[in-house]
């Protein structure tokens, strides 16, 4: 499974690290090729290709602010939580993105 996401806390600083970190390590170890992109105070980093974005299964959205450039996810599968869910439980949200996945294939 193909994931790609968009990690962005209020401050911008540590939770949108920690919360792209959590869910990348949690993707990898379960067999899926993840890219988070970050947005925060020094801008936005590790930024996703349209073609990464179109080649994705499902899009997971971890942010506690609207994040820039949304529009580019219409049309995909997408799930949203905060930055505090992403942190705390990233193997039960990539748990979840599967079961959506494999729920509408």
């Amino acid at each position: 499974m193909k994931i790609v996401g968009v990690a962005a806390c209020t401050v911008g600083i540590a939770h949108t690290y920690i919360a792209q970190e959590k869910l990348e390590n949690a993707g990898k170890k379960a067999g899926h090729e993840i890219q988070i992109e970050t947005q925060g105070t020094i801008g936005i980093e590790n930024a996703l290709t349209q073609n990464q974005v179109d080649e994705a299964d499902i899009v997971i959205l971890a942010s506690d602010v609207k994040i820039a450039g949304r529009e580019r996810f219409e049309g995909k599968r997408i799930i949203q939580v905060t930055t505090e869910i992403a942190v705390k439980s990233p193997n039960k949200l990539i748990q979840k993105a599967a079961e959506v996945v494999s729920q509408q294939n």
